[in-house]
């Protein structure tokens, strides 16, 4: 048996956990630069606000209803989820975390039926005491079961935070009621080309031959439908990497014109894409780095840089990657003073394992040099915090231009920002 940890609105809890008086409020939470609504309360949810809305579109019904609206805090969001993943370490010796709020452990051995559920219920009560964050926790023979199995429990209130799924009238009954749109690994595309064929819940796509899908979906979806079967077949661990990485961001106001504070930029979103290509264990053979002025500003002349390099190496090597991205943005830029850059940002492509890498017999690069250095700065950035080491052309590693004028306190990691409480 599996379960899925699914931290409740997780953004909007973190929120709430340190400000009581926004437990019944609605509260909305902001991308960067406060641009659209990237999270949303059950409250906000109900009045009908969309996710993914312009925030400056929705602006007079938030403040017509009095909902609470912050920029996203993503090192609070972050440690909340570390201590949510520690205390869930607790109860089972297999911990996989697939995502900032979500985690999925292995429940073999604990018990079936209701001594399984009663494990489940100490699981979301001692994380919510210990944290704060309401969860859900989803209990089922396979992965993709388990999600489903969360998404019940979150829909409905009578679970209390804890759905099982253990039998095979449970099964049916909850597939039946999931649209093929819900189900975990189909996807926005497959489920359009299944509803196409009349593939409307997950059910219909359960009753399909193995051959059909396999056809239409390929080996992925084979496996999408094993487990909805009650066969387990996905490891968290094995999922595709991703073929391409971005890391860009649009800058406040006017944008920027000063090439230094662009490059800083810049530098940051080729680190930040190191890092993302060493997590999934992978490098990449090739880059693009672009940077774009305003496209709805007709008082002065538009401009586009967009330059790719490729690597002679597959790399996910920080210097490297930051080396490159400064290097094609120098050699675009402009240099006549003229355009302020709205948006910028870093791609990296042509990704393999870093198991497979394909050696040049004249690379000028000391790779071992290169791999011993950049262990000692990971090293000394898993104690100290990220970026307590860094390239120099990377500046503050603050924001550029970065709008927050919503932002909650770094309430867990920065002392100076602590709740005070008078006596």
């Amino acid at each position: 048996m599996f379960g899925l940890v699914d931290c409740n609105n997780f953004y909007c809890s973190c929120e709430r956990v340190f400000n009581p008086a926004l437990r019944t409020r609605p509260v909305v939470v902001l991308s960067n630069n406060d641009g659209c609504i990237i999270a949303r309360s059950n409250e906000a949810k109900a009045l009908g606000i969309a996710m993914g809305a312009p925030f400056y579109q929705a602006k007079a019904m938030l403040e017509a209803n009095n909902v609470a609206v912050f920029s996203s805090n993503y090192t609070l969001y972050g440690d909340m989820s570390r201590r949510v993943m520690m205390l869930l370490a607790d109860f089972s010796p297999e911990l996989t975390q697939y995502s900032i709020d979500e985690a999925f452990i292995g429940l073999d051995g604990f018990g079936t039926g209701e001594v399984l559920r009663e494990y489940g219920r100490q699981i979301v009560g001692t994380i919510c005491r210990g944290t704060g964050i309401p969860v859900t926790l989803g209990i089922a023979p396979t992965k993709t079961l388990a999600k489903v199995a969360a998404h019940y429990g979150k829909r409905y209130k009578g679970y209390g935070g804890v759905c099982l799924i253990d039998n095979e009238e449970r099964r049916a009954k909850a597939l039946r009621g999931l649209a093929i749109g819900d189900v975990w690994g189909i996807g926005r595309r497959n489920a359009a080309k299944l509803e196409r064929r009349g593939v409307h819940s997950a059910w219909d796509f359960a009753q399909l031959s193995e051959a059909w899908v396999r056809e239409l979906l390929s080996v992925t979806g084979v496996r999408t439908w094993k487990e909805l079967h009650g066969e387990s077949c996905i490891d968290v661990g094995e999922l595709p990497q991703k073929k391409s990485i971005c890391t860009s961001r649009s800058f406040a106001d006017a944008g920027l014109g000063c090439v230094c504070h662009v490059e800083e930029a810049v530098a940051g979103f080729a680190a930040a894409c190191s890092r993302k290509l060493k997590e999934q264990r992978s490098c990449c053979g090739a880059m693009t780095v672009f940077a774009y002025t305003s496209r709805f500003r007709s008082d002065v002349s538009a401009h586009c840089i967009n330059r790719t390099v490729a690597f002679p190496v597959a790399t996910a090597d920080r210097q490297e990657l930051v080396a490159a991205a400064v290097g094609a943005l120098r050699a675009e830029w402009p240099g006549d003073g003229k355009h302020f850059y709205k948006k910028a940002g870093v791609i990296v492509w042509d990704t393999c394992p870093s198991s497979a890498i394909q050696a040049n017999l004249f690379d000028p690069v000391d790779r071992g040099r290169q791999a011993r250095l950049a262990a000692a700065a990971d090293a000394i950035n898993r104690k100290g915090g990220r970026n307590a080491v860094r390239l120099a052309v990377e500046g503050s590693a603050q924001p550029h231009n970065f709008k927050r004028e919503h932002a909650s306190r770094h309430f867990t990691t920065d002392i100076g920002q602590v709740i005070r409480v008078r006596a």
